[in-house]
């Protein structure tokens, strides 16, 4: 089985050379212990999916600790993180670095472990299904902000990505792209998995009524957050949806963009939009089959957001930046025209704000930028220069201060 080179291998072993401890989190099959597994090959290794391993680290820790001894991979440490507190006794009596590597694919949940036990010990990073970057071979990794200096600096390595489509649906699971794996089976395989291991002990629900929320989320990806509305298609409680979105943002499947906020904008929309972290299982639970017709669907132009704000948060997690407070939308009436306007993303950055349109279009106009200008009513911010990231074939300045970029750029 061949090893898909990630970006964020030189930014672990840089991290693992000042840290104690260094967390790697991120969905299921994104590639976390074939990647650490790869790059630390001299680490020795624990899987808490093994129940006896987890049983041992449990009831007797310091047992486990000697029969696994430093340098330690722990994966899938969120099944038993009463471990953290033996880790913390270790780290905390000797100033050597690199002496644990955890992973697991519960975020949320493995977060408030470390904040309880691990707090200010332990070095964060995400990794994400592979980007088209890494597809493609391209070496640069830094994170994706429309100014001169990364615009330039971009140019120097563009590729054309062809099949942007089959990405689009393949999807961004390491396994599909090392193998010859029928697409249906793998995911088919991936939700069934997801269900039994990683959050069958989180719901009180049956597996075909998760499945149903699980279609009704995807159906909606790239739109705005509607509790009820999915509540009443999958036929359970709204607190019960709130519940269960949770933790597909908590286990890395959906993304919650949130609402550019600012005192300014009276009458911006505080609902957050949601997306689907890879677009391939997002296909496959709305049985979109193949990219040909996924393609000529009337839900393209959400995938296409979709993937492309995806790629986005990948070029910050690979660079080991935390995109949290850099990156939001919005949608309001602040403006004059009569309706609602909104702004794909706004990407803040040194207090200036980029705003960027996604459109699945070969052909942008500048008043795609339309709505730019709202940002302008924010006096403590500056605002940069806008974009239109869509399917033109090479950069295009459409106002001084709005460019055209190829989806190439990001």
């Amino acid at each position: 089985m061949a090893y898909i080179e990630r970006a964020i291998a030189p930014i672990l072993k840089k991290r693992i050379q000042t840290s104690k401890c260094l967390l790697v989190t991120g969905a299921r099959q994104v590639g976390k212990s074939t990647l650490v597994k790869h790059e630390f090959s001299e680490y020795n290794r624990a899987n808490f999916d093994d129940r006896l391993t987890r049983m041992q680290a449990k009831e007797e820790p310091k047992l486990f600790l000697l029969n696994h001894p430093c340098p330690l991979f722990i994966d899938e440490v969120q099944k038993e993180n009463s471990i953290l507190e033996d880790i913390k006794l270790i780290i905390d009596e000797t100033e050597e670095r690199g002496l644990f590597i955890l992973s697991g694919s519960q975020k949320l949940e493995l977060m408030k472990g470390m904040s309880e036990s691990l707090a200010g010990r332990v070095s964060v990073t995400e990794l994400s299904g592979l980007s088209l970057r890494e597809i493609h071979k391209v070496k640069f990794n830094k994170h994706f902000v429309p100014t001169e200096e990364y615009l330039k600096e971009r140019e120097k390595n563009i590729i054309s990505y062809d099949n942007l489509w089959e990405t689009i649906h393949k999807g961004s699971y390491p396994e599909l792209y090392d193998i010859e794996r029928d697409w249906q089976e793998y995911y088919s395989s991936y939700v069934s998995t997801y269900l039994e291991r990683d959050i069958n002990e989180l719901i009180s629900a049956d597996s075909i009524t998760f499945t149903k929320f699980l279609t009704a989320v995807a159906a909606r990806t790239g739109e705005m957050l509607n509790y009820a509305n999915i509540a009443s298609e999958v036929g359970v409680s709204e607190p019960t949806i709130k519940n269960w979105i949770s933790i597909l943002e908590r286990t890395g499947i959906v993304y919650l963009l949130q609402p550019y906020s600012a005192s300014a904008l009276s009458r911006a929309i505080k609902t957050p939009k949601i997306y689907f972290r890879d677009t391939g299982l997002a296909c496959y639970l709305t049985r979109w089959l193949s990219a040909d017709t996924l393609k000529c669907s009337a839900v393209a132009g959400n995938m296409f957001e979709t993937f492309m704000v995806s790629e986005i948060l990948k070029s910050y997690t690979n660079e080991g930046k935390d995109y949290k407070f850099n990156i939001f939308y919005y949608r309001g009436k602040d403006k004059s025209a009569s309706g609602e306007n909104e702004i794909d993303l706004i990407i803040e950055e040194n207090g200036i704000l980029y705003p960027v349109e996604i459109k699945m279009s070969g052909n942008p106009k500048a008043n795609m930028g339309a709505t730019n200008p709202v940002l302008d009513k924010i006096k403590e911010k500056k605002r940069g220069m806008g974009v239109i990231l869509c399917l033109v074939d090479k950069k295009t300045y459409l106002r001084e201060n709005l460019v055209a970029l190829p989806i190439e750029y990001v």
